[in-house]
């Protein structure tokens, strides 16, 4: 994901733009919403600009420090820096999939973060543009802690809204960015119960008194930027509403401490650090970052995000900057989209609802198809909706039908043997500008690339792909129209100034869909045996843009082309089914399915009866045949077992802590720690079955080496949490299967291949109570594995 070999700079002469994505939170896996509404859209216009020959960096992270990530640590027992490190690895797994072309990919929980805004803070402190204020903020007197906004929930206060989980930050809803003091009915996330008002010390960012320098800036770059109307719109009612001063501290532990000595026990607010990522990343990629972020009279600022981070970007960030008094580079111009929505509903990261990045990497459908499909259903004046028939439709009718029948038909033709064809060789095209079909289908293709270059200049990405793909129609039509078939026995001549016109569209179309669908875009020029880079391809130096109008001179005669093959496979109305089914609804919906197979394998298995029986060893032999392959993260090299706690204790140096004895099937029992005091009773714990994960890397907790884990499932607000527990029939030892998934398990999972990590997001419990991955049950000799209570929680 970018050439961290060469560092890049602002180029004197040269159109230098910096280009951000919205930093995606770190503690989730970003579902097909979220990659449209910020990375893909970014890297389809940092793709284009240097096809344009304009110096372009692109710049993104994970957003990592806030309330979320310290909540989420404290209850898996784990430091806030290995949840980052975690879900970092998961998120640039998924983007390197999808073929997003960061300069730098970072992250904020960097000391370059700390630097960059701490300076940024003792600049606002300097000028006066910051005060301090008691608020009154809830207090949760059975945390004994300050709640931050996302740790509140309760009513959206907003009149007509009445959305009855809206977070203390902002309504989901209504998108009103909001007080935890203001919701109705607001309660502790952790524990549920009702907080009380308490004063504490804060610092404000004086927002009032930055309006003049605000507003000057806004109505002078929303209009030279071209911002989308939606960005003007939100940012209008900010301004409308009027301006408040804005609390930018937290009473957290994670995050940028606030650098005064009153203030010590604080962290920056996330919002209020966040953007600044942008910039400290950018000083990750070069030590001279300043040349991109204060140098606005030669760099422009570019970026893009959902609906719901405008205000950020227009009001409270460009405040922040203003405030310092520095030469910053400002935001040029703004890309917004709106909602990708899913068949019948929205995208939801808690309830599972929709295709997440590492399940359209599942689907073996490629990942052209899927950037293709994302960006001609791009939000970006309103929301779209993403279906599996509309996927299946522009596969079929678009890619397949109009684009891959174009290239291949013209390819094969040339690669035919001399006696039917070109021998591979694209020939001479003489008197090109004389034949009349040919002259008009140059007219028309010259423009459509003025028309593509003035869509994607002004950041209106779908029309520009739309654009493109009527050249492809056009080559299609000229084609039929010169019937080549025909020419090729009765006019040599003619025919070859089709062809040759034909694969310079060829080549053409490669360059102006590779910011879209770069995969495809590597295989057309490697196909037509040309350089794999499509850098400065439509650049006004290279005078490449006039040449579009006489695609009969874009490649030359003589050159031998490589060996044609379909770029496209039909998507039949069967696999869309599968995938409308698996990825129904919710996941409860989706594994009604997987219910009554767990059920069918049951039955089988106790049939073959091998219920209470141990897999017999298998000779050296036959593991080595079995064994995944070490690149392959398959559900099968995790060794899950069937345990029997004959000991727990709580620890003696943690009181969120119990110390375990667990029988795994092995001479000697295993001593496992686990953060499970504050969800379970003592005496809850002791000679009971569980299932354990038994080849993590050993880890110290509190001077006390936990050798595996047990997994215990938790619901959506993490205020309950239950082991997931075998059938009293199954036998210690024994190993969790899955149905379909065979191997022997690593001996110890290797912690940098993040193997546990990637396959744990998609466990989970079912409205049936039964444990599974993705689709399948937890199963054992005596049947699946579930939970008491928990339906559609997470497993870890």
């Amino acid at each position: 994901m970018g050439d961290h070999s060469t560092t890049k700079l602002p180029i004197p002469g040269k159109r230098n733009i910096l280009i951000t994505s919205a930093l995606p939170y770190v503690n989730n896996v970003p579902h097909l919403g979220n990659i449209i509404g910020c990375v893909l859209s970014a890297d389809v216009y940092a793709r284009y600009c240097r096809m344009r020959g304009y110096n372009a960096l692109y710049i993104c992270g994970t957003d990592e420090y806030g309330t979320a990530t310290e909540t989420k640590a404290l209850e898996e027992g784990c430091s806030p820096k290995e949840i980052c490190d975690k879900y970092h690895a998961i998120h640039k797994e998924v983007y390197e999939w999808f073929n997003i072309s960061f300069d730098e990919f970072g992250r904020t929980s960097t000391p370059q973060q700390t630097e960059v805004c701490q300076a940024i803070f003792n600049k606002l402190l300097d000028n006066n543009w910051l005060s301090e204020n008691t608020m009154q903020q809830l207090y949760c007197d059975t945390c004994k802690r300050f709640l931050s906004d996302r740790l509140v929930e309760g009513s959206c206060p907003t009149p007509g809204c009445n959305y009855d989980s809206a977070r203390g930050d902002q309504c989901e809803k209504c998108g009103k960015l909001l007080n935890p003091t203001e919701l109705l009915e607001p309660k502790c996330k952790v524990c549920r119960n009702t907080p009380r008002i308490r004063d504490t010390e804060h610092m404000f960012l004086e927002l009032p008194l930055l309006k003049d320098k605000l507003v000057e800036y806004i109505n002078s770059m929303s209009v030279a930027g071209g911002w989308s109307q939606n960005a003007i719109q939100t940012t209008n009612a900010w301004l409308r509403e009027g301006l408040k001063p804005r609390c930018i501290t937290r009473d957290l532990k994670w995050g940028v401490p606030v650098p005064l000595e009153k203030f010590k026990d604080k962290v920056f607010y996330v919002w209020f650090d966040a953007p600044i990522g942008y910039v400290s990343i950018t000083s990750c990629h070069t030590p001279e970052w300043e040349k991109w972020w204060k140098n606005p009279e030669n760099v422009e600022l570019y970026q893009f995000m959902g609906k719901d981070n405008v205000p950020f970007h227009t009001v409270i960030f460009p405040s922040t900057l203003l405030g310092t008094g520095e030469n910053w580079t400002m935001m040029k111009t703004i890309s917004v989209t709106e909602y990708l929505n899913y068949e019948t509903g929205k995208f939801s990261k808690s309830k599972g609802v929709g295709v997440f990045g590492n399940d359209a990497k599942d689907t073996n459908i490629p990942v052209e198809v899927w950037r293709y499909y994302l960006l001609t259903n791009r939000p970006e004046v309103s929301d779209t909706l993403f279906t599996w028939s509309d996927l299946q439709a522009k596969l079929n009718s678009e890619l397949l039908s109009n684009l891959g029948n174009f290239i291949n038909r013209v390819l094969s033709f040339i690669a035919k043997d001399p006696a039917s064809g070109y021998g591979s060789v694209i020939p001479d095209a003489q008197s090109a500008d004389s034949h009349p079909l040919t002259k008009a289908l140059g007219d028309k293709v010259g423009n459509y690339v003025e028309q593509y270059i003035e869509a994607m200049e002004k950041v209106k990405l779908k029309q520009g792909l739309k654009i493109a793909m009527s050249i492809s129609g056009e080559g299609n039509a000229y084609l039929q129209e010169s019937q080549f078939w025909k020419l090729y026995k009765e006019d040599r001549p003619s025919c070859s100034v089709v062809m040759k016109t034909s694969t310079g569209l060829v080549y053409l179309l490669a360059c102006l869909l590779e910011p879209f669908m770069p995969s495809l875009s590597l295989e057309v020029l490697k196909q037509l045996n040309l350089p794999l880079d499509a850098q400065n391809s439509l650049s006004d130096e290279n005078g490449n843009i006039e040449r579009a109008k006489r695609p009969w001179e874009i490649l030359p005669a003589g050159h031998k082309i490589g060996t044609p093959a379909p770029l496209f496979r039909e998507l039949k109305d069967e696999e869309v089914e599968f995938y409308r089914e698996k990825f129904a609804g919710s996941q409860a919906d989706r594994i009604v399915k997987a219910e009554a197979e767990a059920k069918k394998v049951t039955e089988k298995l106790k049939e073959a009866k091998i219920s209470g029986k141990k897999d017999r060893p298998k000779k050296s032999s036959e593991a080595k045949a079995k064994a995944p392959s070490d690149t392959e993260i398959s559900i099968s090299r995790l060794d899950i077992r069937v345990g029997l706690i004959t000991k727990a204790e709580k620890h003696p140096d943690a009181d969120s802590l119990y110390v375990e004895s667990i029988d795994v099937g092995e001479p000697q029992p295993r001593t496992v720690v686990s953060g499970l005091v504050k969800y379970i009773p003592l005496e809850e714990m002791q000679n009971r079955k569980v299932c354990v994960l038994c080849n993590l890397k050993p880890a110290t907790m509190r001077g006390i080496k936990s050798q595996a884990m047990v997994l215990a499932a938790s619901n959506n607000d993490h205020t309950k949490v239950e082991l997931v527990e075998p059938p009293q029939g199954a036998a210690v030892g024994e190993r969790v299967t899955f149905p379909g998934f065979e191997g022997l398990p690593d001996d110890v999972l290797n912690p940098k291949k993040k193997v546990w990590e990637t396959l744990q997001v998609d466990f989970h419990t079912d409205k049936e109570l039964v444990a599974c991955y993705k689709d399948l049950p937890f199963t054992t000799s005596a049947g699946v594995c579930r939970v008491s209570s928990i339906t559609e929680g997470s497993i870890r």
